[in-house]
Formats: C-alpha cells, structure tokens, sequence
C-alpha cells in the first residue's frame, strides 16, 4: 500500500509540474520587430517549481532504491515529465524564434545588405542566449538531473530550435542565390557574424552529451553553406569585371563611367565591412583559385613559412579586382574608332578608381586593405591614360604650329598654321562641352587644367613670336583669333 501511495503522489506532483511548465510554454509570442528577449518563467511560478522538484529528485528510483516496489514507475513517470518540459521549453523558444526569424528574411530584402547580414547575426545571437538560458533552466527544473538524462533532454529541447535555424538560414542562403552580385556582401555580413558566435554554439551543443554529438554541428554546417555561397561570389565578381571589356556590342560614345567601374567602386567600399569573412572564405578558397585556373600572379608573395594568412590572400584578391577592372577598361577603350573619346573615357575611368579606392575612399579602412602593388598599377595606368588623353587631345595643336625644318616658312603656311591650330581649338572646346573630364575629382581637373596650359600655351607664345614681326598678313587678326591668354584662358574653361 504505501508503495502504490508513493507512486500515485509522484504520478500527481509529475502532472502538476507539467501542468505549472504548461502554463509559461504557451500563449502568444512577441510581435515581429519587438525588442525582445525570452520571456522567462514568472518569479512565483519558478519558486513553485524548485521547491516541487527538489522534492521529486528525493523520490526513490532504480539507482537510490533498487529494491523499492515504485522504483520503476516512478523513473518512468519522471522521465515522461522531464521529456515533457523539454518539449514544450523547446517548442515555446522555437516560437518566439520564429517571427522574428521570418522578419529578418523578409527585411533582408529591403534594407541594406550588410545591415540585413547583421541583423541575421543578432537573431542567431538571440537564439544563442535562449538556448543557453534554457540550458540552465533545464539543470534546475528537471527532476532526474544525472548527465546523461540532462544531455538526453537538452537534445530533445534543442531540436525545434536547429529546425528553426536551419530553415531560416536556408530561406536566406535562397534569397542570396536568386542575385549573387546583389545580395553578396549579405551573405558575407551574415557570414562574418555566424564565425564570431561559433565558439559558443560549439560550447553550447557539446552540453548535449553523446546523444547529441551524433546529431551533428548545425550551426557548423551553416558556416559551411555560407561559405560555399561566398565562395562562389569571388570568381563570379571578377568574371562580370572581365565582361565589361566586350561592352555593350556597339562603338564607344560615352565619356562617362563605365557600370563595372562604378560596381568595382561599390564592391570595394563594403569589403572593409565585412573583411574578416572576406579573408576567411578566400584563404579556404585557395589563393589565386578566385581566377578559375589562371594561378596566382608573378611578383604576390607568401607570408612567412611560406604559406599566405587571411589579410595576405585577401590583399592579393584586391589586387586582382583592381588589375581585372583597369584591363577591362584598357580593352574598352581601345576597342574603340574614335581616339578623342575613348582617352577621356579611360581617363575618367582610371581617376574614378584611383580617386575612390584610396585618394578620398568612402569608408576609411578602405585604403588600407589595397595594396601597394594595386597602387602602383593604379597610378601608372594614370599616367598612361593622362598621356594618351594629352596626346589625342592637344598634340594636334601643338602640331599644328610646329615648324618643319626641311621646309622653308612662307607667308600662306603661316596662315594655314594659325588657321589649323584655332580651328583645332574649336574642335577641342566643342568635344569638352559634352565629354566632361574628371567630374568627381575637383582637385584632379585643376591639375589636368595646369598640365594642359603648360603643354599648349608655350607652343603658341613660340610661334606667335616667331611670326608676329614677319607681317605675315595684313590683316593678322583674321588669323590670329584670339590672344595667348584668351587662348589660356578658354583651355582652362574646359575644367571648371
């Protein structure tokens, strides 16, 4: 008889405790976009409990009383209970998870994407802390508290809760694959984000004994399906870079930017913000292996040992960014029929990369995250375009009043030659009017304005001298249109 009373009152506390965890399981979660944390049992209710379940751990069982007649019953009625609140635990978090989890997908494609990757970081964080508070619920609330039991139930309690994150980060690595250059820096935010709190998670999981290392690292296998989509976003970037030589299929006409350079500009100021996961996917990717089969590049050095560390790998990926856009522009504007245009297009091209990336860049660890050797090629592809843009633009005024020694200089030469050289001129002033040189770059236009002044104006000082006392004409102002400053003073118009 007592046995049997025994076992009727554990069957009775074990349903008032499921009934008490019942009541805290339930109910309606917090709304989408609440600033949130679990809610947690009310105080009286958790007092109620730990007085209840301190008295059910004192209970006989199997291993405290082997011979008593409601030993096992009363293990099994326990264990129903104690798998009962890891159920129900696990489905409220599971619960209050989700609506915010489907927010942060359906904001994802809205806000910016490194605040969206971010945000994806912060639910998983939250998720984090309400495992762990769970965790140290579980060890106080359960009424068999032996390891393996307290890993047994953590695992069952645990389960609705991977479900949650792994179809979630599915919903995001889905989204991220429908546009990869679009949502790129998405799943390198969210990447960056989900490395950071690893070490935790892996804390966390391994609490779930050997059960639970047979279920796996969830949140390992995530960073595994985040990296694979960032892996792939390096070589596709550098692809659509080397597409922007072929163009649009017609003749260059346009003076303006080009879209692969503007998007070089984009890609390149958000690196800074994501460059730990940027340096973590590329050195598992392999340095060079970005360029599908081209190899790595003469003169890119190992790090000591001989073998590349993160910032190393992603200076040389950098590197390739800068080298693959400044080709494609070389390629594009060489491509083209007409000289004039195509140097003023690579001119205001290759400034725009130089004035962006590291003259005046947007974000301020930008310039530290290019090499010098992307610095180097930068500033001499400059220089070559600053010339070819001097030379299609200007030597042909200068020519123009170039004197050949092999021919005697006459009267109706000289005419020609101040004929040619303003007409020239004209032709130089009406291009500028609708192919602006170096718009963004204030500082740059004043110096080609001064480059251009010191290569032109000498000339036609020299040979305005040379021919002013010759009485060439006698009507030399129809010849001589304007004065050397006027003429300076036009060439400099063209900048302002």
């Amino acid at each position: 008889m007592p046995a049997r009373l025994i076992e009727t009152g554990a069957k009775k506390l074990a349903q008032l405790y499921t009934k008490l965890v019942a009541e805290v399981s339930s109910g309606s979660p917090p709304p989408p976009g609440a600033d949130w944390a679990m809610a947690m049992f009310p105080p009286a209710v958790l007092s109620t409990l730990r007085q209840l379940v301190a008295f059910l751990r004192t209970l006989p069982m199997p291993a405290t009383h082997p011979s008593h007649p409601a030993a096992e019953t009363i293990l099994t009625t326990l264990k129903d209970a104690q798998r009962g609140y890891a159920d129900m635990r696990g489905a409220w978090t599971q619960k209050c998870l989700e609506s915010q989890g489907k927010r942060v997908i359906d904001r994802a494609d809205t806000i910016d994407v490194i605040a969206a990757g971010k945000e994806f970081g912060k639910w998983v964080e939250v998720a984090l802390i309400s495992c762990e508070e769970e965790y140290q619920l579980l060890t106080q609330l359960t009424p068999i508290a032996s390891p393996a039991m307290l890993g047994s139930s953590f695992t069952i309690l645990l389960a609705p809760i991977l479900s949650l994150f792994g179809t979630t980060l599915t919903a995001l690595v889905n989204l991220v694959k429908r546009s990869l250059p679009k949502y790129t820096f998405l799943a390198l935010s969210a990447y960056e984000e989900m490395l950071v709190l690893q070490p935790q998670w892996d804390d966390l999981l391994s609490r779930r004994g050997n059960a639970g290392r047979r279920e796996g690292n969830e949140l390992r296998d995530g960073l595994h399906t985040l990296r694979a989509v960032c892996l792939r976003s390096f070589p596709e970037f550098l692809a659509d870079l080397k597409l922007g030589a072929l163009g649009k299929g017609g003749e260059l006409v346009t003076t303006g930017l080009a879209d692969f350079a503007i998007s070089t500009v984009k890609y390149m100021e958000r690196l800074p913000q994501v460059e730990a996961a940027a340096g973590s996917a590329l050195f598992t990717l392999g340095d060079g292996n970005w360029k599908m089969g081209e190899g790595v590049q003469v003169g890119k050095g190992a790090t000591k040992g001989g073998e590349s560390d993160e910032s190393v790998v992603l200076e040389h990926y950098v590197y390739d960014i800068v080298v693959t856009a400044v080709n494609s522009l070389n390629t594009l504007s060489r491509s083209s029929r007409r000289p004039t245009i195509a140097s003023i297009f690579l001119l205001n091209n290759i400034s725009y990369l130089r004035h962006h990336l590291f003259l005046e860049p947007i974000h301020p660890a930008l310039a530290g995250l290019i090499p010098k050797s992307a610095h180097d090629y930068l500033n001499s592809n400059f220089r070559t375009a600053k010339s070819a843009y001097f030379d299609s633009n200007f030597m042909p005024l200068m020519q123009a009043l170039t004197d050949d020694p092999k021919e005697k200089t006459n009267k109706s030469a000289t005419k020609e030659k101040f004929t040619r050289f303003f007409d020239l001129l004209e032709e130089v002033m009406e291009r500028h009017k609708l192919a602006k040189v170096m718009e963004d770059d204030a500082d740059g236009r004043e110096q080609i304005a001064e480059e251009v002044v010191k290569l032109v104006i000498p000339s036609l000082q020299r040979f305005s001298q040379k021919h002013r006392d010759k009485e060439f004409s006698k009507n030399p102002q129809k010849y001589i249109k304007m004065s050397n400053e006027a003429v300076e003073s036009q060439l400099r118009s063209i900048y302002r």
